[in-house]
């Protein structure tokens, strides 16, 4: 037993108050209460999932169900960007064939389905839970992927991109907030591994593009039909395909349970309960943590609730729909500075992202001056800079938690404890990634020989893998699960949002035809390595570490 009484964590009292200098009033039971401690939840619920982190590091551990978890919420953020290059990938051969105004538009498309995406499943997440998203999305996304491929002209094709990206557009924020929220704190910096996923779906993406796209295209505009020019199409059936085997896998084969710490926020501790003494079995464990135990934090004992159907669920999350779940994360200067630099850092590297990534297919073939590529060696680069992507996430991974605590119950009980970083942490891996991805960018923009351009664009990859390993753990680890959905919402929202600016500076800084000269295409290159440098003085000024805390 790890606690004979829990009548005293952290400052609450069996009387129900919460003796700390940040309360303001008596603790509600419920966590959606007026009390909030400093880290913007209700006392209650802080104590609680301090309980519940206890009991996951102790008992539960990380084991099969958490390997689970890690394999299908991967299978996510890797289709994520399969979906950001898949796009980008056949950019050249849809100006080709379907002869657009300004091909770019694809990309915004898909870019306005993100922003709707991000924003809607993110805040669902915090309304109705977490299974909904995770269970819906990419089977939106698929079905759309493989439709796109049957599209007969290009305002079809780029209808059904923005539906696809209205479905991937909401697996960053859910995936990575249902992984934290069931792990123990001594694996937190697996979040940050999470990410080689994402450097995976972009392999996966250009590995089938490459023989695809290389075999079955036309070499230029002229006499471009249907026929000649299936290599995009094929490449969307079957990237659409996979993400519905990934779907498949999602909500026939996994019994994902729902967030202990999200039912904890809705006041339903039983279920909660029930969750954790499921991964117990899951892991070969047995749980101790009783009712009575979980309760005894508010001071009092509620009645077990009638189980609701997802519908009345859904009814009730609506029916009393509110900004709760936005405003704590700026209740207090700390926070909302915090709260506001994240934000600003997802606007900012969102643009600067697919200014160099979103087109890099026609980078490499209009930047290179003493070389005339074929389409398939193209592809093959593209091939080499995916791959030299996925150590950037292995290496950040490494770093931000470089000299782990000492994780006995005496350590978790003095969160202080133990706790010394010989080198990295959070905010310096973020900021000197995120640095280097932009001085080499820069460098990139004086490459003219391909072996050049080949060689800046990959350990480009390589630091931008780890920037955006480092920034998807930071970001739901920095907010409590009541409000981790919506926080990490309004991250990917206003990623997306700028994120759409990008086909509009290409559009404004490259001629009609939607080519770029190695002149022109330095443009928006100059734009994202600039918005990258800024980006990493702004992650030194983030005012919260998370390394070593074990999230609420």
């Amino acid at each position: 037993m790890l606690f004979d009484s829990v009548k005293n964590i952290d400052g609450i009292q069996s009387s129900g108050e919460f003796k700390n200098e940040d309360s303001l009033s008596r603790v509600d039971p419920v966590s959606g209460g007026t009390q909030e401690s400093k880290e913007g939840v209700s006392a209650v619920y802080e104590a609680k999932s301090q309980l519940i982190n206890e009991y996951l590091q102790t008992e539960i551990g990380f084991g099969r169900y958490q390997w689970q978890l890690f394999v299908l919420t991967g299978l996510g953020w890797a289709a994520d960007d399969i979906w950001l290059q898949g796009v980008a990938i056949i950019l050249p051969q849809i100006e080709n064939e379907l002869r657009p105004v300004r091909v770019e538009y694809a990309t915004m498309a898909l870019y306005a389905g993100l922003i709707l995406g991000a924003s809607t499943w993110g805040v669902l997440a915090d309304l109705i839970g977490r299974r909904l998203s995770f269970n819906i999305t990419l089977f939106i996304a698929g079905v759309f992927g493989i439709a796109a491929g049957g599209a007969n002209n290009f305002t079809t094709l780029a209808a059904l991109i923005a539906c696809l990206g209205f479905g991937v557009g909401g697996n960053l924020p859910v995936d990575g907030a249902i992984f934290l929220e069931n792990i123990p704190q001594s694996h937190q910096w697996l979040l940050t591994l999470l990410s080689v996923w994402w450097a995976l779906g972009q392999l996966l993406a250009s590995l089938i593009a490459w023989p695809l796209i290389g075999n079955f295209s036309c070499a230029s505009a002229t006499d471009c039909t249907r026929a000649d020019n299936m290599g995009w199409r094929y490449n969307f059936y079957t990237l659409g395909a996979i993400t519905f085997l990934m779907w498949f896998l999602r909500y026939f084969v996994f019994n994902l349970q729902e967030s202990p710490k999200y039912l904890l926020a809705k006041g339903r501790d039983e279920d909660a309960l029930k969750v954790l003494e499921h991964i117990a079995r899951v892991n070969g464990k047995v749980l101790s943590l009783t009712l009575d135990q979980l309760q005894t934090v508010s001071g009092e004992k509620r009645a077990a609730g009638v189980p609701m159907s997802n519908l009345q669920i859904i009814k009730q999350s609506f029916s009393s729909f509110t900004l709760s779940h936005v405003k704590p994360l700026f209740s207090t200067r700390r926070l909302a500075i915090n709260t506001s630099i994240t934000i600003a850092l997802w606007g900012l590297i969102g643009l600067a992202y697919p200014l160099f990534n979103g087109f890099i297919t026609l980078y490499l073939t209009t930047h290179i001056s003493d070389a005339s590529s074929s389409v398939s060696t193209t592809y093959r680069n593209y091939v080499i800079i995916s791959i030299l992507g996925i150590p950037g996430s292995v290496i950040a991974c490494l770093v931000v938690d470089w000299y782990r605590k000492d994780h006995s119950e005496k350590s978790m009980r003095d969160d202080r404890s133990g706790r010394r970083f010989s080198i990295g942490g959070r905010k310096l891996t973020m900021a000197v990634s995120t640095a280097l991805t932009g001085i080499f960018l820069f460098l990139f923009t004086t490459s003219t020989k391909e072996a050049d351009v080949l060689a800046y664009s990959c350990v480009t990859s390589l630091t931008q893998n780890a920037m955006y390993g480092v920034l998807y753990a930071y970001t739901p680890e920095v907010f409590p699960a009541p409000h981790r959905g919506t926080g990490d919402a309004l991250c990917s929202a206003f990623n997306r949002m700028t994120g759409i600016l990008a086909p509009a500076i290409k559009i404004v800084t490259t001629p009609v035809s939607g080519g770029a000269s190695q002149t022109t295409a330095n443009g928006p290159i100059f734009v994202a390595a600039s918005l990258f440098l800024v980006s990493a003085i702004l992650m030194l000024l983030l005012p919260i570490e998370t390394a070593g805390k074990a999230a609420l």
